[in-house]
């Protein structure tokens, strides 16, 4: 499998403490069936200061200390990268990195508020030929009212990355619920941990997997994180990996105090019916 969002370099963000943390996670990735991750600190002016070259600095000092530690996990670029002013200045000025230097930018929306023309600028990066991949929109605070963004972003070519454990419920039943609903309606590309430590906020990314594969079947659990992660390393256009699909009808999310609906919603399209 391959974890494409990943707080692991030591000391760099609010992701891994020490080296000494930092080994313990990967050591947990690959127990896990890991092989590849992107070390992904936060990009956030005023809070974390990183830089693609302070970030590749960080991952080349990490790779000695995992084959000194004989851990074999393979390390790629990235950057957890807050929807800042000037943001496209930084990537087209090599400041900010994207997915292992492809067109997929890992893109994190504020928590809390939903940022002021927020589909503006994310189709304003796709204008310049990047792939946005919005990180963690379960999580998001402003979800219930805003999921129709998501929905039309997804649409018309941004990538969703869910929570792992989000789907496995170690966030909540709200946060589990909407991951169910990215998966079944088709509007989630990937799986990745978004690991910040080994017991809190850990590197699982198999159990995850497990639930897709009971929602989705097992190849679209595989694409979730095997296939389009390996399209992102490569570099592959979108238009080139397979699509989400439906889920299936049979599984049905439920709404933190309400009734299911998933199930009703997809019955008509029948399972694994491609959008």
């Amino acid at each position: 499998m391959i974890d494409l969002h990943y707080h692991l370099l030591p000391g760099i963000d609010d992701g891994a403490k020490d080296l000494g943390m930092a080994l313990e996670m990967a050591r947990m990735s690959v127990a896990d069936g890991v092989a590849t991750v992107a070390c992904t600190p936060h990009i956030y002016p005023g809070m974390y200061e990183n830089t693609r070259a302070g970030i590749l600095e960080a991952i080349e000092a990490f790779r000695r200390r995992l084959a000194e530690a004989d851990v074999p996990l393979r390390l790629v670029e990235g950057a957890d990268v807050h929807l800042v002013p000037g943001l496209l200045d930084g990537i087209r000025g090599g400041a900010v990195p994207t997915l292992a230097g492809s067109r997929y930018l890992l893109l994190e929306p504020s928590h809390h508020v939903a940022p002021p023309r927020f589909e503006q600028s994310v189709f304003e990066f796709m204008a310049a030929g990047l792939v946005p991949v919005i990180t963690h929109p379960e999580r998001l605070s402003w979800v219930e009212h805003d999921y129709d963004v998501f929905v039309r972003l997804s649409r018309r070519g941004a990538w969703m990355q869910i929570t792992a454990g989000a789907l496995a419920g170690r966030f909540g039943k709200r946060a589990q619920y909407w991951s169910e609903r990215f998966l079944g309606e088709g509007h989630c590309m990937i799986l990745a941990t978004d690991a910040h430590d080994p017991r809190r906020r850990p590197p699982l990314l198999a159990e995850a997997r497990d639930i897709a594969r009971r929602l989705l079947g097992e190849e679209e659990a595989r694409h979730l994180v095997v296939t389009r992660p390996q399209g992102i390393v490569d570099d592959l256009p979108p238009d080139a990996l397979p699509p989400p699909l439906f889920g299936d009808p049979a599984f049905h999310p439920r709404a933190p105090g309400g009734e299911g609906f998933l199930g009703r919603l997809l019955r008509p399209f029948g399972a694994g019916a491609r959008r």
